[in-house]
C-alpha cells in the first residue's frame, strides 16, 4: 500500500529542502555567480542517451522515473537524492519526474520529430519560494537541451502508443511512493505509465515489460567512466583522502568517534564536496569488526586502533576510501602483523588488475594471502576459516553511487573500482586473546587500465612507516576549540 501524505502538511515538508536537489548542487536554472564551473554539461547527458539507444534493442522505450521523496521527521523530508539514472540520462535533478528514451524516432500528432520526452515538475512561484527553483519546461530546454520537455500534469492526456514497442523497459518500482495528490507527482506519473502501458500485475513471464535488462543496459554504461565523470571521481577521491590525512595528523584519545567523524566532513566540505556517499564509518576498537557501523557514539576512542571509512561525494560521484591507523601513533606487535598481513592481500590483488582481467583472479589472490597469513600467526588452523575473519567481498564499481552499478566478471579500461581487502577479530573469538578487537581494512579506490590501473587514492598513505610519520605530525585542525556547554549548569537565585 502507498503511503498517503497530508496536503496540509506538504507546504512545511518542504523546509529542509529548501534550494537543494540532487547531491545538494544549485538547480542549473540558478546561474549565479561564485558557483562551481566544473558540473556535468548537457553534452555529457545527451551523448549518454545516445549510447544508450545504440545497445537498445530494436522498437523499444526506457521509461526512467525519479525517486520517491522520503519524510524525515513527521513533515519534514529528506534532502532530495535524485535517481543517478535520471541524472546521468538527462542532467535533471528534481523530484516527481519521468523520462522516457526511444530507440527510433518519433512523431506527435503535430509533426515534431524526437528521441526523448522529459516530464517535470510545473514551475510554481508559491512552492519555488519555499522549495528553491524549479526549471520547469523552458529551463528544462534552455539549460538540459532537452527539446521535448512537457510538465508532469501533460502526462495523462499525452498520447503515446505503447502498444508499438516490442520492448517497454524499466526498473522495478518502489513499493512506498507517497501519494501527494497533486496529480502531477510521481504516484500519479506511475499509476499513469501503468495504465497506458498496460502493465500486468505480474511481470513473471513477460518478455515485452522488461525490469532485467534494465539494469543491464545502464549498468553497461555506467561501469565505464567517461573522461568527465573520471575528473569528478578524482576530485572526489583526493578530496577523501586529504580528510584521511588531516585526521590521522590531529586524532588523540580523547576524542569521540563522531568528533573524528565530523573532522573528515569538515575537510570534504571545506574542499567542496557537496556531502558524503554513504553514512560515515568510525569504528574504534571492537566497533571496527562491525562492517557497516555507523552511530560513531563511542565518546573516547582510546589508544586502540581506529578503521575509518569515509568517502566524499563531489557533484555527485562518491569516493570510498578506508584507512586503520592507530590513535596513539605506533602500531602494537599484533596490530602491526594483522595490518601488514592486509596491506600484502591489498598488493597481491593490485597485480592482477587489467583491461580485461577477471575479478575473481584478484578476489583469489587476496584471500590466499589472507588464508595463509591466518593459519602462520596461528589465529586460524586451517585456510578454510580464512571467512570467520574476512567475511566480504573484495570491492566494486563506485562513480554516482558508492556501489555502483556494472557487472565486476570481467575488468575493461576505464572502470573505477575498489580494492578492500580486511580482517575483523571481535572479541570472544575463538584464538589467542591479543588478537581480539583488532579490526583492519584498507581501502583503495582504482581506475582500471589498457596494463594495468592507477591509484587514484594514493594520496593517503597505506603503508606502516608512512601513517605513523604523518601521524606525528601537526595538523591545520589540531588548535580548533570550542568553549564548554552552559546547559548543563543550574541558573536561579
Amino acid at each position: 500500500m502507498y503511503k498517503k501524505t497530508n496536503p496540509k502538511k506538504i507546504i512545511t515538508s518542504f523546509l529542509l529542502l529548501i534550494s537543494f536537489h540532487l547531491f545538494a548542487q544549485p538547480s542549473p536554472a540558478e546561474s549565479k555567480e561564485e558557483l562551481p564551473t566544473d558540473y556535468l554539461k548537457k553534452e555529457f547527458h545527451e551523448g549518454r542517451r545516445e549510447a544508450l539507444r545504440q545497445i537498445m534493442p530494436d522498437s523499444s522505450v526506457i521509461v526512467v522515473f525519479a525517486f520517491p521523496t522520503r519524510t524525515f521527521s513527521n513533515d519534514v523530508e529528506y534532502v532530495y537524492h535524485a535517481n543517478p539514472d535520471m541524472y546521468y540520462f538527462s542532467g535533471y535533478k528534481e523530484p516527481h519526474s519521468m523520462l522516457l528514451i526511444f530507440k527510433e524516432e518519433q512523431s506527435d500528432a503535430d509533426g515534431n520529430k524526437f528521441k526523448e520526452i522529459l516530464f517535470v515538475q510545473k514551475k510554481n512561484a508559491q512552492a519555488e519560494q519555499w522549495t528553491g527553483k524549479r526549471l520547469g519546461v523552458e529551463g528544462t530546454n534552455e539549460k538540459l537541451g532537452i527539446k521535448m520537455a512537457l510538465n508532469g500534469a501533460d502526462f495523462k492526456n499525452y498520447t503515446i502508443d505503447f502498444s508499438k514497442f516490442t520492448k517497454i523497459i524499466f526498473d522495478k518500482f518502489p513499493d512506498d511512493i507517497p501519494n501527494n495528490y497533486d496529480n502531477a507527482d510521481l504516484y500519479d506519473l506511475v499509476q499513469q505509465f501503468k495504465q497506458k502501458a498496460e502493465i500486468p500485475e505480474t511481470l513473471a513471464k513477460q518478455t515485452r515489460f522488461d525490469t532485467r535488462s534494465y539494469r543491464q543496459l545502464t549498468g553497461e554504461l555506467r561501469a565505464i567512466k567517461t573522461p568527465e565523470e573520471l575528473d569528478l571521481l578524482r576530485k572526489a577521491v583526493e578530496i577523501s583522502c586529504q580528510g584521511q590525512n588531516e585526521v590521522m595528523k590531529a586524532i588523540r584519545p580523547d576524542m569521540s568517534e563522531l568528533e573524528i567523524q565530523g573532522l573528515h566532513e569538515y575537510v570534504h566540505k571545506r574542499y567542496g564536496a557537496e556531502g558524503v556517499g554513504y553514512g560515515s564509518i568510525i569504528g574504534s576498537g571492537e566497533n571496527g569488526c562491525i562492517l557497516h557501523y555507523m552511530e560513531n557514539t563511542k565518546t573516547k576512542i582510546g589508544t586502540s586502533m581506529i578503521l575509518m571509512d569515509v568517502g566524499a561525494e563531489y557533484h555527485g560521484y562518491s569516493a570510498d576510501v578506508t584507512r586503520t591507523v592507530p590513535v596513539d601513533g605506533k602500531f602494537s606487535t599484533e596490530e602491526r602483523a594483522i595490518y601488514q598481513l592486509v596491506y600484502d592481500a591489498q598488493e597481491e590483488a593490485f597485480k592482477t588488475l587489467k583491461d580485461g582481467s577477471k575479478f575473481s583472479d584478484a578476489s583469489k589472490a587476496a584471500m590466499d594471502v589472507i588464508a595463509e597469513g591466518l593459519v602462520k600467526l596461528g589465529i586460524t588452523k586451517s585456510k578454510s576459516e580464512v571467512h570467520k575473519y574476512y567475511p566480504h567481498g573484495l570491492g566494486h564499481h563506485i562513480g554516482l553511487d558508492v556501489h555502483d552499478r556494472g557487472a565486476m566478471s570481467t575488468l575493461k579500461k576505464d572502470m573505477v573500482i575498489t580494492i578492500e581487502p580486511g580482517i575483523y577479530i571481535p572479541e570472544g573469538s575463538n584464538c589467542d586473546k591479543k588478537w581480539w578487537s583488532i579490526a583492519v581494512r584498507i581501502e583503495d579506490d582504482l581506475l582500471i587500465t589498457q596494463n594495468g590501473y592507477e591509484l587514484l587514492s594514493h594520496f593517503a598513505p597505506r603503508k606502516i612507516e608512512e601513517i605513523e610519520k604523518l601521524i606525528s605530525q601537526k595538523s591545520v585542525l589540531d588548535n580548533y576549540k570550542l568553549p564548554p556547554l552552559e546547559s548543563g549548569k543550574k541558573k536561579g537565585f
